[in-house]
């Protein structure tokens, strides 16, 4: 297909958000082309926009939050068919055939090492290329501003939530109200849990609460642990936050057998292992999901009314868009529009 598209690189380390013009790809063996309507931006991206992961290479187009409609195959791809309606994730595919793979641990597959929008070309851009293995399929009801930040913040809190080991019923606790807080809150009292959002400040106790928690705590006036020990404990404390010291202080609000569940990416942790120790509790962390995760997310995300709070910018305003991300004052996603 020739002709032109708009995408937004990053050319080197800390360097600006541009916006270029570059020919439209071909999908390879085994590859999709989607033509891009929506795509989120997340915190993530900052591990291009600042160079900080070792060996990145320069120019690439960030974004690992994508929404679209299949516009190409390449050979082998055919389980997809042109006009469907996709998303692309996190994770950027795998091979299938590796130890880790013949495990049905995808997300660890030592064959294919992609990471949308870091270690390929993501979805700041009018079209992207994809494996056929990190593509989903998006369901009915469902738009694309609505579902792009379900390809990452939403996988990322449905599946740590559905695989927690938590029963309808165990009290869960949602540390934080942000961009992963806000569907973690969603998703943890649709899949009834009796549900406990953990925020700072008494303000935010009305939007927990039409989120669908049962109760709110505001760390800020009141020890977050002791309240939940109040409770009984919390069988899970599902840390959206990147403070360290909030994560820290909330483990001594587990219950027996109680464990802390890692999505915020703080520098360090520190816990007193008495904690762990005198109440069989545990520390664990959750990586995102694969495409049929991602799929999943958005089915029951349709099913359930679970829905992301938006912030929308047009693609060509992108730097003001992550600037928004940055500030922390985005309620709560932020997403980029294509026009297609």
């Amino acid at each position: 297909m020739p002709g032109k598209m708009r995408a937004v690189q990053i050319s080197e380390s800390k360097g600006p958000l541009e916006i270029v013009e570059r020919e439209i790809p071909e999908p390879g063996a085994g590859a999709v082309r989607i033509k891009v309507q929506a795509c989120g931006i997340c915190h993530s991206d900052t591990l291009v926009k600042d160079g900080l992961l070792p060996g990145m290479a320069y120019p690439r187009v960030p974004g690992h939050e994508v929404l679209g409609v299949v516009d190409a195959l390449g050979p082998g791809a055919e389980i997809f068919k042109v006009g469907q309606r996709v998303g692309v994730g996190w994770n950027g595919g795998y091979c299938g055939h590796c130890d880790e793979c013949r495990h049905g641990r995808f997300f660890a597959c030592t064959v294919i090492t992609t990471i949308t929008g870091i270690t390929g070309d993501g979805g700041y851009a009018d079209y992207m290329i994809a494996p056929w293995s990190a593509v989903a399929l998006v369901p009915e009801g469902l738009s694309p501003v609505e579902g792009a930040p379900l390809m990452c913040a939403g996988v990322t809190t449905f599946n740590a939530l559905r695989n927690c080991g938590a029963k309808p019923g165990d009290r869960v606790a949602v540390l934080g109200l942000g961009g992963l807080g806000h569907l973690g809150v969603q998703y943890a009292a649709r899949m009834g849990f009796n549900t406990v959002a953990i925020a700072r400040g008494k303000d935010k106790e009305a939007l927990a609460k039409k989120l669908g928690a049962h109760s709110y705590i505001d760390s800020q006036s009141t020890d977050a642990a002791n309240e939940l020990a109040k409770m009984g404990g919390a069988r899970i404390v599902l840390a959206t936050v990147t403070d360290s010291e909030a994560m820290s202080a909330a483990v001594g609000g587990l219950g027996t057998e109680g464990k802390l569940l890692v999505l915020g990416a703080p520098p360090s942790l520190t816990v007193a292992p008495y904690l762990l120790i005198s109440g069989k509790r545990a520390i664990a962390g959750w990586y995102s999901g694969t495409s049929i995760d991602s799929q999943e997310t958005l089915d029951f995300s349709v099913l359930q009314g679970v829905r992301s709070m938006n912030e929308e910018y047009p693609l060509e305003r992108v730097s003001e868009a992550y600037d928004r991300m940055m500030s922390g004052k985005a309620r709560f996603r932020v997403v980029l529009t294509t026009g297609n």
